[in-house]
């Protein structure tokens, strides 16, 4: 059940309440809480790690088979396989009280075995077929692995690419963000949860982490609750409208109060005016790190949680230790627990497992479900459609499959580097370097390999980033040494390919930079290839917008491929090569440097706007030493041919309050190949009681065209599609004057207007 958000606060909280009546009619649930005693109950909202993957904290959890016996886990991650799965079930089956089957979790984020490029990647193909089919393989391979709880996605809106989870989103929009969010809820969770290929989803990070205060991760963040609804709360909500079983708290503060513990946001917003029935997790140890926050000792930040509406503590065992004895002393209600405990019996019997809890068992299925070859075929497909051509220099690309190639570059043949952050479950061992790839495509290529330069020389920064293993590997040779090797073997090639850029954990959680542009090593390389005339083409890996202003100065090619996965390899040569035109677009602004953080297409343009022309003028809001305009802009990318816009134009001069207006443009393939665009609408809403972003994206579609065709694309927008939150936090549509365009990227002037009718 859900009411227009224009209800009173009283309806709105009775629709709350009628949601929690729906979902509490489940007699087997109701059945095992009348069984279950306090402690019982508590033990269902511990979610613990017995070790084993990769930890996002300090902390892993002790006698975890002790404690299932006990009746004092209610899930766990860090466990996978049928057998494994199966044993941590039979535990809980046949040696506790109750017999409750366990939640088994994991961190799936951009494929599980078969993995993908990384989620800002995946983003950039603007294709929500491709990224909703992406999260159902996944879950059909971790399924197949026994795990039956993902925790993903994330739909945090990041603006801040020192920030290094940017990587793990879709970017800065919160229309785009939000269409990701759905795909990917609906992907992972199918239309039945109790089938054995699907699994629950969790939207993270409720809320605003990707606004942490200065780039820097687990940080504080500071919001109007205007921004807030307006521009980094839509994709959290799309996917709570998508049906998202599961959501997982942030490590920020919110309005002063650390998400963890704050009661507007997990039950005034969530569940009574979003109407969210499933449960809520915290992130790892989030609950014990309010103590760090100054809210109190263990005892009291737990009670605060659980008031807050939180269901399910990750790892921390605040719950576990602490909460019984704050009921005894009337902090705590049982009822208040009782709630969280239906919670998580319900997702339970939403799964299956309280039904069959050997549901995920299967020890035929890793076989035949996981990195088969059209797994793999998909992957390399994804990874090849999330590639952004940046600049394009004298023809260079697409390159003949018969050339004489010199590829160098420290990323160039490294198989530890191709899977991206966040990739716990994948093998690099399975990925197939940029080197075998290119071999792979174009076997009568001379293709001749040398490093060239390390990620860094920084043997300092390199122990920070080799957490998880030989990231960064320094080589005995001297820097000169493996620069002469590369200038040796360019000398004597048609064309130059150099992979540069960063490390896989130079990007995602707990790695924030200051610097964001290409290392030094390796810019000194970039710099001597350019200038030995040959043509270059520059293959840039990262889990973030880059500060590349030098780069693009300097006359080479620039495919941004970020990581791509464990098909690096092949789907690189396929676009090198011409067997794919690259057609993806930039989810983020890239900047010209640090100094322009934040900076993103939506911005305002203020009392005092920045001149149109870019040119400095005293008392205006522009950058002595800077454009105001980013390098490249929000929804850029280029193609191996070119497009043309024509004949942008609305069916009619006013939208009523119902009804639809049309907004359409011819788009013309006018260069030398076939391929793909992603058109896109924007608005700017002229007049209203809140002051107005620049632009807003209302709109994309991708469409194929071969050389010489034209499309007529149209988009329709009504009334639903203008509201905003105003500063009551109504969500209205107000009458007015519209302007709008139709374009290749959000760097394009307003084509037509509109007015929506009173």
């Amino acid at each position: 059940m859900k009411l227009k958000k224009t209800l009173g606060l009283f309806m709105i909280f009775l629709s709350g309440m009628a949601i929690a009546q729906t979902n509490s009619n489940i007699p087997q649930v109701e059945e095992l809480l009348s069984k279950m005693t306090l402690e019982e109950k508590i033990g269902q909202l511990n979610l613990l790690t017995p070790g084993g993957g990769v930890a996002t904290g300090s902390v892993v959890s002790e006698d975890v088979e002790a404690k299932i016996k006990a009746g004092n886990v209610g899930g766990v991650f860090g466990v996978s396989s049928p057998e494994k799965v199966r044993q941590a079930q039979e535990i809980a089956v046949k040696s506790s009280r109750l017999g409750i089957p366990l939640l088994i979790g994991s961190d799936i984020i951009h494929g599980y075995k078969t993995t993908y490029p990384i989620p800002l990647g995946l983003s950039s193909s603007w294709d929500m077929d491709l990224m909703k089919e992406a999260a159902q393989l996944a879950a059909k391979e971790a399924t197949a692995d026994g795990i039956n709880w993902n925790f993903s996605p994330m739909v945090d809106i990041a603006r801040d690419p020192r920030w290094g989870r940017i990587a793990e989103g879709a970017g800065e929009d919160p229309y785009l963000g939000s269409q990701v969010a759905k795909a990917m809820v609906e992907g992972y969770q199918g239309e039945d949860l109790t089938a054995p290929n699907t699994m629950i989803a969790t939207v993270k990070h409720m809320a605003l982490y990707g606004a942490a205060e200065a780039g820097r991760d687990y940080n504080s963040v500071d919001m109007s609750h205007l921004k807030m609804f307006n521009e980094y709360l839509p994709p959290y909500q799309a996917a709570v409208d998508a049906g998202v079983a599961s959501v997982m708290t942030s490590f920020n503060d919110i309005d002063g109060i650390p998400a963890s513990g704050n009661k507007w946001l997990l039950t005034d917003l969530l569940r009574d005016r979003w109407g969210f029935g499933g449960f809520v997790v915290s992130d790892y140890t989030s609950v014990n790190e309010m103590i760090a926050h100054g809210m109190g000792d263990l005892q009291a930040v737990s009670a605060m949680a659980i008031n807050a509406g939180l269901d399910m503590d990750m790892v921390g065992e605040g719950f576990l230790t602490t909460l019984k004895k704050s009921v005894d002393e009337g902090k705590v209600s049982e009822e208040q627990i009782t709630k969280a405990a239906r919670r998580i019996l319900e997702a339970k019997h939403k799964l299956g497992l309280l039904d069959d809890p050997y549901l995920y068992s299967d020890e035929s299925r890793p076989e035949k479900d996981i990195l088969t070859k059209e797994n793999r075929d998909f992957a390399r497909k994804a990874a090849t459609r999330s590639f952004v051509l940046l600049k394009k220099h004298n023809n260079t690309l697409p390159l003949a499959k018969n050339a004489k190639i010199a590829l160098v570059g420290p990323l160039a043949n490294n198989k530890n580097n191709m899977l991206g952050t966040w990739a716990p479950t994948g093998d690099p061992s399975l990925s197939i370097p940029i080197l075998q790839g290119l071999k792979n495509v174009a076997p009568d290529a001379n293709i001749n390999y040398a490093k060239g330069a390390n990620i860094s020389n920084d043997t300092t920064f390199a122990k920070k980033v080799n957490v998880f293993g030989p990231r960064i590997q320094i080589n005995d040779e001297s820097p000169e040494t493996l620069l002469k090797e590369a200038l040796d073997l360019a000398e004597n090639s048609d064309v130059i390919v150099a992979v540069v850029g960063e490390a896989t954990e130079m990007s995602g959680e707990a790695a924030s930079r200051t610097d964001i542009t290409i290392p030094d090593s390796q810019k000194k390389l970039i710099r001597e290839l350019a200038h030995t005339g040959k043509p270059v083409v520059l293959v840039l890996m990262s889990g973030r917008p880059l500060d590349i202003s030098e780069e693009m100065a300097l006359p080479v090619s620039i495919l941004q491929i970020w990581h791509p996965g464990v098909e690096a390899g092949n789907a690189v040569a396929d676009v090198l090569f011409g067997d794919f035109n690259p057609s993806a677009k930039l989810t983020n602004s890239w900047p010209r440097n640090v100094g322009q953080i934040p900076i993103h297409y939506r911005m305002k343009t203020t009392g005092r706007p920045g001149p149109e022309s870019g040119e400095f003028q005293k008392f205006k809001t522009n950058y002595l030493d800077s454009p105001n305009s980013p390098l490249l802009p929000f929804g850029f990318g280029l193609s191996y041919t070119t497009f043309e816009y024509s004949d942008v134009k609305a069916n009619s001069s006013e939208l009523g309050k119902t009804g639809a207006i049309e907004l359409s443009a011819t788009v013309t393939n006018t260069g030398d190949h076939d391929g793909e665009e992603i058109v896109q609408l924007y608005i700017h809403d002229k007049v209203r009681s809140i002051t107005p972003p620049g632009k807003e994206l209302k709109g994309f579609k991708k469409i194929m065209l071969k050389k010489g065709e034209s499309k007529t694309v149209t988009f329709q927008l009504n009334a639903e599609d203008l509201k905003f939150y105003n500063s009551e936090l109504k969500h209205v549509a107000e009458p007015g004057e519209f302007d709008f365009f139709i374009a290749g990227s959000s760097d394009s002037k307003f084509d037509g207007s509109f007015t929506l009718k009173e």
